[in-house]
């Protein structure tokens, strides 16, 4: 909340309902993580733009009274086990201000080298592998 304000979050409550889940499950795999049968965070990663060698994150959130506890590295852990991940050579995330750093400590560095801001206030990070070898570098 802090880098977007309250009323960004609240669009984010409110456009993110149960249509939308269904609708994003429909092109991308979808995993929820819960604590005593509560969501506590989510992630999903789809094919960028029906590519078969490119993929992107989406919808990576925890709640943010359990940041720092290492929430999000098992979510982003979970991602990379996915077949979506492990076929493609280059992987994609939108990241958030506030996530922007945490996604740097695990690999993804900014798109194209262009540390900047887009129309939706978000970082563009990318991750390249080289097949069955994790991250090297750009092919």
């Amino acid at each position: 909340m802090k880098d977007y304000g309250e009323e960004a979050v609240e669009e984010l409550c409110r456009t993110h309902n149960a249509a939308w889940v269904i609708n994003t499950a429909s092109y991308a795999h979808m995993y929820l993580f819960c604590l005593e049968g509560r969501i506590i965070g989510c992630g999903s990663i789809s094919s960028y733009w029906g590519r078969e060698d490119e993929s992107i994150l989406l919808t990576v959130f925890v709640a943010p009274q359990l940041h720092g506890q290492g929430i999000g590295r098992k979510i982003i852990e979970t991602l990379e086990n996915d077949d979506l991940y492990i076929r493609v050579r280059r992987v994609e995330i939108p990241a958030s201000i506030t996530a922007c750093e945490f996604y740097r400590k695990l690999g993804y560095d900014y798109k194209d080298g262009i540390r900047q801001l887009d129309k939706d206030n978000l970082y563009r990070l990318e991750k390249f592998k080289i097949s069955g070898e994790g991250v090297k570098g750009k092919v």
